[in-house]
């Protein structure tokens, strides 16, 4: 905690030479002198506040895995899980191996293995971290909506009571599609090396999967993958899909910059009840830009974590980081805010798959690897996007 708590008062620290920084650099332009010195010296700055933010991030996962006391509970399937180890090392099918087999020799990871795989996704996908995530067994999932219409009227005591209207229900569909890894390891370093597969492969799968997911949360087309989030803001492809209609846009005030008065727009265009849980989403880019916007009264509108585990602020909102957002530019959806947990839907079909595959590219052995994911927004009304626009 005494390192957390430095790490911390550091980035405070780091923040007041920001603000110090950016007011020389103001009154420079002002005085009609170069800002080139004061600029760099930002960036600078912004890389060390971006180290600091996300050590104080880091020290709160690892406080909470160790409450958590993960690593001290036995194995759930250890036949399983052994006779798997043995399978990817060598090939061989033992007796215990068979969950998950089809006619292609695939199996489904032992449970701890899809675990941590899984984990390892909500770690590094801000939108897992966001959003709500639904396990399904089934090819795809549909949710039901009601879209109002029921009648009514007002009667005396003996008077006839006649049959209202019934309320109207729409269906929405949230298709997906299959995401794989390929990796690939010799057959000698699987006999001779003392590897932890498990880990090995946790972390290929996940690098691969992360990244695969990442875009297609935030912008995919929804054919064969999730339809990303931006695709469902007004003039999206998907801006007609949902019964409750678009996400609706907030213009900056500008042709390619943003405003504070434009957050502010942002934040009081979400309906009351859907900001209490409300957060801010965009990338490291924007958030430099972010870190520049002051009230009225001069205050910096951004403000640095105060504690371990508590993002960053602005006017009060947390702030997520996602590098697969875009940048500001002229007409460009760079901010998106509100309750993302409402509004957002990631599916998860249960079970990662594997296959071994020592034939195609001898010497190496691959462990071809599926999970099948989709995604799509559940609730329109729940977010709104900030577009680059005057």
């Amino acid at each position: 905690m005494t390192d957390i708590n430095k790490t911390i008062e550091d980035l405070g620290r780091s923040f007041e030479e920001f603000k110090s920084t950016h007011t020389q650099e103001l009154k420079a332009l002002k005085d009609g002198n170069s800002t080139a010195d004061f600029l760099a010296k930002q960036d600078k700055i912004n890389a060390n506040i971006d180290r600091l933010q996300k050590e104080v991030e880091d020290a709160h996962t690892k406080i909470a895995s160790a409450q958590m006391g993960t690593g001290t509970k036995a194995l759930r399937d250890k036949e399983y899980t052994s006779s798997f180890e043995a399978h990817m090392r060598k090939g061989d099918v033992q007796a215990a191996l068979n969950k998950g087999t089809a006619e292609e020799g695939g199996y489904l990871t032992p449970v701890e293995w899809d675990g941590t795989i899984t984990d390892k996704l909500r770690e590094e996908s801000p939108m897992r971290q966001l959003a709500q995530v639904q396990v399904t067994s089934k090819a795809g999932w549909k949710k039901l909506f009601n879209m109002g219409g029921t009648g009514s009227g007002w009667v005396g005591e003996t008077d006839v009571r006649p049959e209202t209207a019934t309320p109207v229900l729409a269906e929405l569909g949230f298709g997906h599609g299959e995401i794989y890894a390929n990796p690939a390891a010799t057959q000698q370093i699987l006999d001779d090396a003392e590897i932890n597969i498990e880990a090995w492969l946790a972390s290929e799968v996940q690098a691969e999967f992360a990244e695969q997911e990442g875009v297609a949360f935030i912008s995919g087309d929804g054919v064969k993958k999730p339809a990303g989030i931006l695709t469902y803001v007004t003039g999206g492809s998907n801006a007609a899909k949902h019964p409750f209609g678009a996400i609706k846009a907030i213009n900056s005030g500008a042709a390619a910059d943003i405003g504070s008065d434009a957050v502010l727009d942002l934040i009081y265009g979400l309906p009351k009840k859907y900001r209490q849980n409300a957060q801010f989403l965009t990338n490291n880019l924007t958030i430099a830009k972010l870190r520049k916007l002051k009230d009225g009264q001069g205050n910096y509108l951004w403000q640095p974590s105060a504690q371990a585990g508590q993002p960053a602020t602005l006017h009060g909102y947390g702030l997520a980081e996602d590098e697969n957002m875009p940048d500001v530019a002229a007409n460009s959806l760079p901010i998106l805010f509100g309750d993302f947990k409402r509004g957002y839907l990631i599916i998860d079909r249960m079970g990662i798959r594997v296959l071994r595959d020592p034939y195609t590219k001898k010497p190496y052995v691959l462990f071809y690897t599926t999970k099948r994911v989709g995604g799509g927004v559940q609730n329109p009304e729940c977010l709104r996007a900030l577009k680059v626009a005057a």
